[in-house]
């Protein structure tokens, strides 16, 4: 029984060890560029973080967005000037990992099951 005891805290350290460190407040505010492929297409997204608005520019159009932070590595995206009924809906962002000039993000409409995930890379 006491060599048990021994374990937990070897087991508990090794653990650590292979655990992501994230850094999501650095990513607050800042510069980013965003790339996906969708079908045959990469689309290329530039977006500039403030601390309660988030301005994209995508295809030649500009969007803002406000932000809500629930925590520091979840922000909620809400468009200020919708043209359409989905551009309504609110989008999620989780950040899931960092490194010194990137992250990691999950991301989906708030109340829909279906997510994707990205990196966004720090440009300025």
């Amino acid at each position: 029984m006491h060599k048990n005891l021994y374990l937990i805290p070897l087991i508990l350290m090794l653990g650590a060890c292979f655990q992501a460190e994230k850094n999501c407040r650095n990513f607050r505010l800042g510069n980013y560029q965003f790339t996906t492929i969708l079908g045959k297409d990469t689309l290329i997204s530039r977006f500039e973080r403030f601390e309660n608005y988030e301005v994209e520019y995508f295809n030649q159009k500009i969007d803002t967005s406000t932000v809500r932070w629930v925590n520091d590595c979840e922000y909620i995206l809400k468009n200020k000037n919708p043209k359409n009924m989905s551009e309504q809906k609110s989008v999620s962002i989780r950040i899931l990992s960092t490194t010194d000039s990137t992250y990691t993000f999950e991301y989906g409409v708030v109340g829909e099951s279906k997510k994707s995930k990205g990196t966004a890379k720090r440009i300025k």
